[in-house]
């Protein structure tokens, strides 16, 4: 198994930047892939970014690409979400999530674990 919890979520401006971090613990050395998804209310949770466990393979969603920058840092198991230039329409809660099998990490359904989320507002 693999625990997930979020961190770094708050209020920030328009314009502003975030980081967003997820510290993992348990079976990390099997994960396939890490990714960032959100869900605003009302709406369907939706794809952010993802990055495979292994290599430098990174993947975002339209919407927040040149904006958000996903990373990781293997030594201490904990995977990031560098936002900048924030939007209104970020608002939302980001949950971090592991997939443990190699399939399409854009999909909510290839992540076997998730974190509880961290909320994320954005102010006009």
């Amino acid at each position: 198994q693999v625990q997930l919890v979020e961190s770094g979520g708050g209020l920030v401006q328009a314009g502003g930047s975030l980081r967003l971090s997820c510290a993992a613990s348990g079976r990390t050395d099997i994960t396939v892939g890490m990714g960032w998804f959100r869900q605003a209310p009302g709406k369907e949770r939706e794809f952010v970014a993802a990055i495979r466990s292994r290599g430098d393979s990174t993947y975002y969603a339209a919407s927040v690409k040149g904006r958000f920058t996903i990373s990781r840092d293997n030594a201490k198991n904990t995977l990031y979400l560098q936002m900048n230039s924030l939007k209104p329409e970020d608002t939302a809660v980001y949950y971090c999530a592991a997939a443990m099998r190699t399939i399409d990490l854009g999909l909510g359904s290839s992540y076997d674990y998730w974190g509880q989320g961290t909320q994320v507002t954005i102010s006009s």
